[in-house]
């Protein structure tokens, strides 16, 4: 056989292109393996307490009780089959998810939902959150994920942006003896310019210095709340500029709905979730962060599913209006939950914990409506590989196996099916965290 390309030229065009492959890689790396967390529960600073993950679990499991007491009325709420045992299914999920871990995410707020108050306040604040924080480490009652939000870096808020994160960090190293919390991160909202993230990670270095940290410790997400972070002047999408610029300390990037939608015009009544101009943004985003590794997560629903009557002593007629507005916020946060994990987007915020049942209705809802179905597409594309329906060393529908593989490794780790369930694919769970549909038919061949 006889080539014309000389094995030193070849190996010359290889060798760019192995620096050039490589460099790519280390941009797009794929998904990360860990657990993300389905929700984000955002609380004002002020009213944070260490025992904040179980008293408001509590809360939400007496809401979820009273209002859908029984799988029939369950299921009616949010249009699930009532016939079949699959709103009994999530039922008892919801209320096992509730018992068990209501909260898999906190951010403790300084920014919306605490307010601009005076520096002697804040300061103060900021003290007494992280020894609740230091107190929680100890009891072992803080939430898996937990983080606080500081103000902006611009140029209004910036010192006192960075003077909260520093009095906070610095008490809370101080009370605990150099610990932090198990997955802590710091969110940075409203990220306009690259040079604000990279002040962070500037300040995370002095930090990790100062009070003898180890390096890289420290984490952020950012927020992406206005129209020039998804679109600079220059007509580019300025995301992954801002991921570059944090040095290796952004993890996630999050969606303001409604300073997003604020910052498009839109008017209060439709600045909603699932309004187009939100979906332009998360395509934006999706697109330009897609396999670096960073988590995504949408916004909130503002409609709180709390009735407009208080009190002991309500009439019949005051406490049907309650049930129906309750049911009918869940149903909206429902509907727009399912929207965006429909467009990939696996974690949202929460704002009261009222809307803790309608979030994870909606996860599980999701993914086990698919089940049956996946399990059986998934176990007859991995015989059919078996089988050699392989072109080269590649599966000839391997993206197709990918997003199977992807729905499994999301609903495992959103709760909604366990291991034992995953195992029905006839893959084990080491093939699954692999992530990689190609490799597994590798490793199966060998």
């Amino acid at each position: 056989m006889s080539f014309s390309i000389p094995t030193s030229k070849k190996e010359q065009l290889f060798g760019k292109l192995s620096d050039a492959n490589t460099i790519f890689q280390k941009i797009y790396p794929g998904d990360r393996t860990e657990r993300q967390p389905v929700h984000t529960l955002y609380g004002g600073a002020n009213l944070f307490k260490y025992d904040a993950a179980k008293a408001l679990g509590e809360r939400a499991l007496e809401i979820f009780e009273m209002y859908a007491p029984d799988p029939i009325t369950f299921g009616n709420i949010f249009g699930l089959d009532t016939k079949t045992d699959f709103s009994s299914r999530i039922y008892n999920k919801v209320i096992a998810k509730l018992k068990a871990e209501a909260i898999e995410d906190f951010r403790i707020d300084f920014e919306d939902g605490y307010g601009n108050r005076s520096n002697e306040e804040e300061d103060e604040t900021a003290v007494t959150a992280a020894k609740e924080v230091a107190k929680g480490i100890k009891k072992s009652s803080l939430s898996p994920f937990i983080g606080i939000r500081i103000k902006p870096f611009t140029e209004e808020m910036r010192e006192r942006g960075l003077r909260t994160l520093d009095i906070f960090i610095t008490t809370l190293i101080g009370e605990t003896g150099g610990k932090l919390p198990e997955n802590f991160v710091v969110m940075l909202p409203k990220v306009t310019i690259p040079e604000q993230p990279a002040t962070l990670a500037g300040f995370f270095d002095i930090l990790e210095e100062e009070l003898k940290l180890e390096k890289g410790v420290l984490k952020m997400e950012m927020m992406v709340e206005t129209t020039q972070s998804i679109m600079a002047i220059d007509g580019t999408n300025p995301l992954y500029k801002f991921i570059k610029a944090s040095n290796g300390r952004c993890i996630a990037m999050h969606f303001g709905t409604y300073d997003y939608t604020a910052s498009c015009s839109i008017t209060a009544r439709y600045q909603e979730m699932d309004h187009p101009v939100c979906d332009f943004a998360h395509h934006m985003t999706k697109v330009a962060l897609a396999h670096t590794g960073i988590w995504l997560s949408d916004g909130a629903t503002n409609t709180m599913p709390i009735g407009p009557h208080r009190g002991d002593n309500l009439t019949a007629v005051q406490l049907e209006e309650n049930k129906q507005v309750v049911h009918r916020a869940w149903k909206k946060g429902y509907d727009h939950i399912r929207h965006s994990l429909w467009n990939g987007f696996y974690q949202g915020w929460d704002l009261n914990p009222a809307q803790f049942p309608m979030r994870y209705t909606a996860v599980f809802a999701f993914f086990l409506e698919s089940y049956d179905d996946a399990v059986e597409r998934l176990k007859t594309f991995v015989e059919k590989a078996a089988r050699a329906t392989l072109i080269g060393d590649v599966f000839d529908d391997a993206a197709t196996g990918q997003g199977l593989l992807n729905y499994f490794l999301r609903a495992l780790n959103s709760g909604a099916i366990t291991e034992e369930e995953v195992l029905a694919t006839g893959l084990t769970l080491e093939e699954i965290r692999r992530r990689s549909f190609k490799k597994i038919l590798e490793n199966r061949k060998k």
